[in-house]
């Protein structure tokens, strides 16, 4: 078992990268998008991995954080979820936006991943819900807080800048709607602005 890979990174795509170690080895690891967008340009890189042996090929897959490696091998727990496919979906949602979704019961968040259809979905949210259990609960909290917190900023500054609260509010809420609560209060403002 190859835990995590660290040494000098040598290549990066959005798909993929190549981190070269003592010794000159250098490993191919597939990543997400959202490990890619975490991957500053520096040299010294540490991802963890996770190894997958097949008949006819050898992949190793690398995650920037603990809770992406953990929910990408919950994912392939689920009959009809490969390895593939199980990367899409944390390029496509946050692990904050996944355990909401899988925690709540979501199935249109999970759905809107390319290539999920309902059944997938909802298969999904029955083999993982219990799995994601306490921690699940946690992170439903502190999105709900940043959520709040993020909410009520921005409509104060868009209340200051001269637009009325019910205008406001009411743009902010269709954002969240259409693009979910993990907007930062800039990004908020930005397309409320664009709204209003």
């Amino acid at each position: 078992m190859i835990t995590y890979i660290k040494g000098t990174l040598t290549e990066k795509t959005p798909a993929y990268v190549v981190i070269e170690t003592v010794g000159g080895v250098a490993y191919g690891i597939h990543i997400s998008l959202a490990t890619f967008s975490q991957l500053k340009e520096t040299e010294n890189v540490k991802l963890l991995t996770h190894y997958v042996i097949k008949e006819d090929a050898h992949q190793l897959f690398g995650f920037y954080s603990e809770e992406e490696r953990s929910l990408f091998r919950l994912l392939i727990t689920v009959n009809g979820i490969g390895v593939n496919t199980a990367r899409l979906i944390l390029s496509s949602l946050s692990t904050d936006e996944l355990i909401n979704a899988i925690a709540t019961e979501n199935v249109r968040i999970i759905q809107s991943v390319k290539g999920i259809g309902l059944k997938t979905a909802q298969r999904v949210i029955i083999d993982l819900k219990d799995k994601i259990g306490k921690s699940s609960q946690q992170n439903i909290e502190k999105i709900t807080i940043s959520y709040n917190n993020n909410r009520g900023e921005a409509l104060s500054a868009l209340v200051s800048l001269g637009f009325a609260k019910n205008s406001a509010d009411s743009a902010i809420e269709k954002i969240i709607r259409t693009e979910g609560t993990n907007l930062s209060i800039e990004e908020l403002i930005k397309k409320a602005l664009k709204i209003l």
